[in-house]
């Protein structure tokens, strides 16, 4: 996101400008799609193209080009990722970071902290915020909201000096807001 830019609402598609629905909570439903279970990739493809444009908008031939494309472009947390390569320019590996926030597990939480936050109602919100401006307002919750708490607890790691007792707490505190993924593994 660039503050001099203007939202995005269109697509550049075969020469036109199509709308494109980038309100948060549709893409909240295109990321739903994107982690169901059981999809071929052209349904998953189908679907979320679906979400974004409507029917018979895009020609079933480029479904995947478009779709990678607006993958890319607009929905890909990892286009913002630092890289960092060795000497011989290979990628270095990365520790897989512990997923610290959830949009569907962690809904009511993020409803809570917009609303103690901004005094954004994101029921009233859907349709009408963009994506961009919903994931700079998430990134840049205060301390002192609900969400931000929760993330702090999940992503504690004891260290020294801190009492047994408030490594017990923080311990039961981990376990009370985990995610379903954290308690599989």
């Amino acid at each position: 996101m660039r503050l001099n830019d203007l939202l995005v609402t269109t697509y550049e598609y075969k020469g036109n400008s199509i709308p494109i629905d980038l309100s948060f909570d549709n893409v909240l439903d295109v990321l739903d799609v994107m982690s169901t279970k059981g999809l071929y990739e052209f349904q998953l493809a189908e679907m979320c193209l679906v979400l974004l444009f409507g029917v018979d908008v895009i020609e079933m031939d480029d479904y995947f080009t478009v779709w990678n494309d607006v993958h890319d472009q607009f929905l890909n947390p990892e286009n913002d990722e630092f890289v960092e390569y060795d000497l011989k320019g290979n990628p270095m590996p990365k520790k897989k970071e512990k997923k610290l926030i959830d949009l569907g597990e962690d809904a009511e939480y993020i409803y809570a902290s917009f609303m103690q936050a901004y005094g954004i109602d994101l029921l009233e919100e859907q349709t009408k915020m963009h994506w961009f401006k919903f994931k700079g307002l998430l990134n840049g919750l205060p301390e002192n909201t609900i969400m931000k708490q929760i993330i702090q607890i999940r992503s504690w790691e004891p260290s020294k000096g801190e009492s047994t007792e408030y490594k017990k707490n923080m311990r039961e505190m981990q376990e009370i807001y985990s995610l379903k993924d954290d308690m599989e593994d």
